[in-house]
């Protein structure tokens, strides 16, 4: 028997550990899990859905969901994807369904059916789990790995995944550094905007379908649903730029400034076309009762108070500077945005293991043989639907099938 060990209890690492032990009978697999909770984001993950994956099947338009890894996921995906996800599910019982965004979930809706699927294979193909087990330390003897931990003591492994999700400081990658790994430092990603004491927070629980946000001073711009909160924005819009301008706003001190568009992609000057048609047809009415936009009635009268213009004006009344106002306000509303906060449960870090170490198609370190990685410990992060997870399953996946091939 040849001993796997899977640093890690989250879903990278449960994927590997109990594929590997299906793939190969001569695997003895235990799961080292440092806190008392096993596949926690699982559990969490979109309203404790479980947002499994995304129905996104070609791998070109698949990769360009990770803001880090694209080049390296391709090569990960051809061996697994969003079809073999699905497939693998199934095959246990588990259908997944598609939202009208793409995202998936477990027919259930109830991330628990995932979880006890992962639980009962890990259970069929007897992996043992070690809870509350930190690893201190890995060393490489000759053929071997010996690991430290803060409570099995020093124990021994032909083969390591390291899973251990992403750590967000520096020094706790410490452990795997030592083994000659390069770490790109961590920053957070999947995170929403704050605006302390903006009026607009007044507005919290108030959505637009299809916004346009723009940060100044980059090329960092999105589409998408916007959510009001208390704290400021939020919403796929917003989180879709945090994953993209992880790095750059973290070096911004999350001190910026943005525009957003309410109107999606109707621009000022097609604005301004349609707004003499608009004064016409509705030249009798009152402004704040009558408005051709798919806005909430609430951010409508807020525009208008920002524009100076009162509900009761009526559309053929309205001042040429007043009317230039609310346009501005409607096309390019400015913000400045004054930190970040964490997105429930959901947090992805950027930044970990340098995938320039790791072969795409078989998670194995070029550095260290019989070392491999799965999730998020690597510098790879996807954007909020369903592709982080996507990830996790692939990378665990393809680090499974290498191990169990070279324990024959």
């Amino acid at each position: 028997m040849k001993n796997l060990i899977v640093i890690g209890g989250g879903a990278a690492g449960f994927f590997c550990a109990v594929n590997a032990a299906r793939l190969n009978p001569n695997l003895k697999v235990t799961i080292l899990e440092k806190s008392n909770k096993l596949l926690s984001k699982v559990k969490v993950s979109g309203g404790g859905r479980c947002n499994t994956t995304h129905q996104l099947f070609e791998i070109p338009e698949l990769v360009k969901k990770y803001p880090r890894g694209e080049q390296f996921l391709k090569k990960a995906f051809y061996q697994f994807n969003t079809h073999h996800t699905i497939e693998w599910f199934a095959n246990r019982g588990v259908e997944l369904h598609a939202e009208a965004d793409g995202r998936m979930f477990p027919v259930s809706n109830n991330s628990e059916t995932i979880i006890a699927c992962l639980l009962k294979e890990a259970d069929q193909f007897k992996v043992k789990i070690e809870m509350q087990t930190e690893v201190k330390k890995i060393t490489k003897l000759d053929t071997k790995f010996q690991i430290e931990t803060n409570k099995l003591g020093l124990i021994e492994a032909d083969y390591i995944c390291i899973a251990s999700g992403g750590l967000p400081k520096m020094e706790m990658f410490n452990w795997i550094s030592q083994l000659g790994h390069a770490i790109q430092s961590p920053v957070p990603s999947l995170f929403t905007f704050n605006m302390p004491k903006h009026p607009i927070t007044s507005l919290m629980g108030l959505s637009v379908g299809n916004a346009v946000i723009k940060i100044s001073g980059t090329k960092l711009k999105e589409q998408g649903a916007l959510l009001i909160t208390h704290w400021g924005l939020s919403g796929p819009v917003v989180l879709k730029l945090s994953a993209w301008g992880a790095r750059q706003l973290a070096n911004m001190g999350y001190q910026f400034s943005i525009q957003v568009n309410w109107l999606g992609e109707t621009t000022d000057a097609l604005l301004r076309l349609d707004w003499s048609f608009y004064r016409e047809q509705f030249s009798a009415n009152k402004i704040g009762s009558k408005y051709p936009f798919a806005l909430p009635a609430r951010l409508w009268h807020f525009l208008l108070d920002e524009a100076g213009i009162s509900a009761d004006t009526r559309w053929g009344e309205i001042k040429a500077a007043n009317q230039n106002k609310l346009i501005q306000l409607l096309t390019s509303h400015v913000f400045d945005i004054n930190g970040k906060t964490t997105f429930k449960e959901e947090f992805v870090t950027s930044g970990g293991v340098q995938l320039s170490n790791i072969h795409p198609q078989t998670m194995e370190s070029k550095l260290v043989p019989g070392l491999y990685f799965a999730g998020e410990v690597m510098d790879v992060d996807g954007i909020t639907g369903g592709f982080n997870f996507q990830h996790a399953w692939t990378s665990g996946f393809n680090a499974a099938t290498a191990i169990a091939q070279s324990a024959q």
